[in-house]
């Protein structure tokens, strides 16, 4: 080691001089790909020869086998492997041909995505949200989502397994390695050049015979020709009435006749009409008139009405609220069938909108009209109750298909309204009177009370500070329930009303069964409202008995009375 001490010896220049042009000759850099011959064979290595490096890095025979080269396992072929490491801590070289076939491919791909251009794969298997591609000329593995298998749904692809067929590369993350790719791309850009020679054959104001609904959109409806290609017929030119939504007109697998109004030949679409095909029916919309009866066609039945035609292309909406007159909810499939033919009357028509409004209602007689003729209000009815809930009965009136309102208030004048209510059950009959008709909003009141004879009409000759002879029927802490004498209503006196002492306001000083007196301290028919005051008639007592019993020589005969005068006696003489 003393030769290469001094490093401007001459033999160490000469050395260093060498040296450097051996490594000129020969740049060995770790993370390349470089090529390497094979020198040696044995049954589970390779030898390989690489100018540079002080060593010859050896191959597992099965990592050859597993990238395909098991044909340039032989002596003397080249080999392109990836330098990992010039030495490591064991003094020996390390190359993978693995990684280096794999670097390669993933140029090629990176290539392939700069210019566009597509690639050659097969799909090997499934995973989850799609499938697993490999290049078949590098053998790298790609990702092809679900969505990117077809341009139409699939259930099953097993007949694509395994077969060589172009991909676009949609995607590549170079930091991670990974490339997505999309077999959807080249088959929608197949179809494209296919689609642009079908859209030459056609021409616009050409008619296309039997077109297949197809699908619906909120803009619009798609159709079929020819099970060549899709036209749409856009949500205005499907008909001169309005149209909300296209599944109100078609359904899916109809067949109709479409008119060609527009070619676009670079986003390759067809724009149709159906309305084109006949005459604008709003131009003769003065043959009808408003209130008038006309007979119309079933088309359509939704679930909030029929659409029916008056004549071809002339279109309306029955809504499912001008079906009935008495049915709130009423389903309209249960009603009528497409098909049929119902009379109606028009309710409006508006030009500028282009809408015709008709009720089939308006041609059956109202039951609530027929009703307040037969049964004004004031009228006795037979009905049957048909439904209950908490606070009410309803009752089917007559004949009619009319359900009046029954309020547990108005079924006993003394019963408990909650209890009067338990004793009904639907199908039981019963006479009502006819309290209210709201012919306009389809409602009527019905009582079962006023049948008989109201209890408080016993005050109606009644009047505030009258005195009645009630008897106590029980007492309380709140005060005394008492019932008037010939009459069939209970009242409580509270307890306050009971004295004008308040030592005496006290509901033990009775027992039940006593008759007592009474004043009607409140009293309103119209509420049906009484307060009674045992307290109020001892105050009118007391006051009649001042102004009846009292005089002005009251207080005459007091002590002292005498003596006040003598001394005023006294007073005067002396003033004098």
């Amino acid at each position: 080691m003393e030769i290469y001490k001094d490093l401007k010896t001459p033999e160490s220049q000469q050395f260093e001089k060498l040296l450097n042009s051996q490594l000129s000759k020969d740049k060995i850099e770790e993370g390349k790909i470089i090529e390497g011959k094979i020198t040696k064979i044995t049954d589970k290595f390779v030898f390989i020869f690489i100018p540079g490096l002080k060593s010859e890095p050896i191959i597992d025979i099965n990592e050859l086998k597993l990238i395909g080269l098991k044909d340039k396992i032989a002596l003397g072929e080249n080999i392109s492997v990836l330098l990992e490491k010039i030495e490591d801590k064991n003094g020996e070289v390390i190359v993978s041909a693995l990684k280096a076939q794999k670097i390669k491919g993933w140029y090629k791909l990176e290539n392939a995505y700069e210019e566009n251009k597509s690639i050659i794969g097969k799909i090997t298997s499934k995973c989850k949200g799609g499938v697993i591609v490999e290049h078949v000329e590098t053998g790298s593995l790609m990702f092809c989502p679900g969505s990117q298998i077809s341009d139409k749904p699939l259930k099953n692809i097993d007949h694509l397994i395994g077969v060589e067929q172009k991909f676009a590369i949609i995607k590549l993350d170079k930091i991670r390695g990974n490339a997505c790719v999309s077999r959807r791309q080249i088959v929608s850009s197949n179809k494209r050049e296919d689609k642009a020679k079908i859209i030459e054959k056609f021409k616009v104001g050409d008619i296309i015979k039997d077109a297949v609904v197809k699908g619906y959109s909120s803009f619009g409806c798609f159709f079929e020709v020819n099970n060549e290609i899709d036209v749409l017929v856009h949500l205005q030119e499907i008909s001169y009435s309005r149209v909300n939504h296209p599944d109100e007109i078609f359904n899916i697998g109809e067949k109709h006749d479409l008119k060609v109004i527009s070619i676009d030949k670079d986003k390759l679409q067809i724009g149709c009409s159906i309305k084109q095909l006949s005459p604008d029916p709003f131009e003769h919309i003065s043959n009808y008139e408003i209130g008038k009866k006309y007979k119309v066609k079933v088309d359509k039945i939704t679930d909030y009405g029929c659409f029916c035609s008056l004549e071809p292309g002339l279109s309306t909406l029955l809504h499912s609220s001008e079906m009935s007159w008495t049915k709130k909810n009423v389903s309209p499939k249960k009603l009528f069938k497409i098909g049929d033919m119902i009379e109606c009357v028009i309710t409006e028509i508006d030009k500028e909108k282009r809408r015709i409004a008709i009720s089939h209602k308006l041609t059956i007689e109202n039951p609530y009209e027929a009703l307040m003729n037969k049964y004004p209000v004031g009228s006795e009815v037979d009905g049957v109750v048909s439904s209950s809930n908490e606070y009410a009965l309803y009752v089917k009136l007559g004949k009619y298909d009319i359900d009046g309102f029954l309020h547990a208030n108005d079924l006993s004048y003394l019963n408990n309204p909650e209890d009067e209510l338990k004793k009904f059950k639907k199908g039981d009959q019963i006479k009502v009177k006819v309290l209210e008709i709201k012919k306009e909003e389809q409602k009527i009141r019905v009582g079962l009370k006023q049948l008989g004879k109201d209890p408080f009409d016993w005050f109606k000759d009644k009047k505030i500070n009258d005195i009645i002879t009630v008897q106590v029927v029980s007492t309380d802490n709140k005060g005394l329930i008492v019932k008037p004498e010939e009459c069939e209503l209970e009242f409580l006196i509270k307890k306050s009303n009971i004295a004008v002492n308040a030592s005496d306001a006290r509901p033990s000083r009775f027992v039940g069964g006593e008759r007592i007196d009474t004043a009607i301290s409140e009293l309103n028919i119209e509420k049906r409202k009484v307060s009674l005051s045992i307290k109020l008639l001892e105050e009118l007592q007391n006051k009649e008995a001042v102004s009846k019993f009292s005089s002005p020589l009251s207080g005459k005969n007091l002590p002292f009375s005498s003596l006040s005068e003598k001394l005023d006696d006294k007073k005067k003489k002396d003033d004098k």
